[in-house]
């Protein structure tokens, strides 16, 4: 398969990229890196993109910014970040994607742990989180020729614990391992309409 990953070069990324290029011919997007670059929460961006790339059977997404901060100094527009890049990011992948993945396509989604278990000043990036839930829920059941959507939901990652360890006092890392079999299972699977939790 074709498989356009976007958010490449990031933990999550790195750990699907493991997987998938063993069997795959993968195309990396990023915003400043990779084969192609792109903001996501641009929707003509995205389909500038698909364009660009030609035929393409799946879609990982490991991208979106969100704010973390204490809930009394978000404001508006710094929610905005993880609804506008995280959300619409996301969202936008699938939309401009409808017409132009191949039959039986797959698009795969990252969410995270944050709406199941959350930390202080994540407040944004769990809603996040749960808006992403609720989206593959419902599209899947729209999805035309029998594309699918799913959501993997990761846990923080070892290789991330250096970095995020203090913000996640308490949680267990997850292997990056079993995050990229997560994206396996997505794309070279059957399900869809599912939040795939990996902890």
């Amino acid at each position: 398969m074709r498989i356009i990953l976007v958010g490449a070069t990031g933990d999550i990324g790195q750990a699907a990229c493991k997987e998938l290029e063993q069997r795959h011919e993968i195309i990396t997007v990023g915003r400043s890196g990779g084969d192609y670059q792109v903001d996501v929460g641009d929707l003509n961006a995205v389909k500038s993109l698909y364009a660009a790339v030609g035929d393409f059977d799946a879609v990982v997404s490991c991208a979106g910014d969100a704010t973390f901060a204490p809930l009394a100094e978000l404001d508006q527009e710094a929610f905005m970040v993880g609804l506008r890049q995280k959300v619409m990011g996301q969202v936008n992948l699938v939309l401009a994607g409808l017409d132009v993945i191949a039959d039986g396509g797959s698009f795969t989604l990252t969410s995270g742990v944050l709406d199941r278990d959350p930390i202080r000043m994540g407040a944004n990036a769990a809603t996040a989180n749960g808006a992403l839930a609720g989206f593959v829920k419902s599209a899947a059941i729209e999805m035309p020729r029998s594309q699918r959507v799913n959501v993997v939901s990761p846990g923080m990652l070892d290789v991330s614990a250096p970095r995020y360890g203090a913000w996640f006092q308490g949680h267990k890392p997850v292997l990056s391992h079993h995050v990229g079999l997560a994206y396996t299972k997505c794309v070279e699977g059957a399900l869809t309409g599912q939040v795939v939790i990996v902890e």
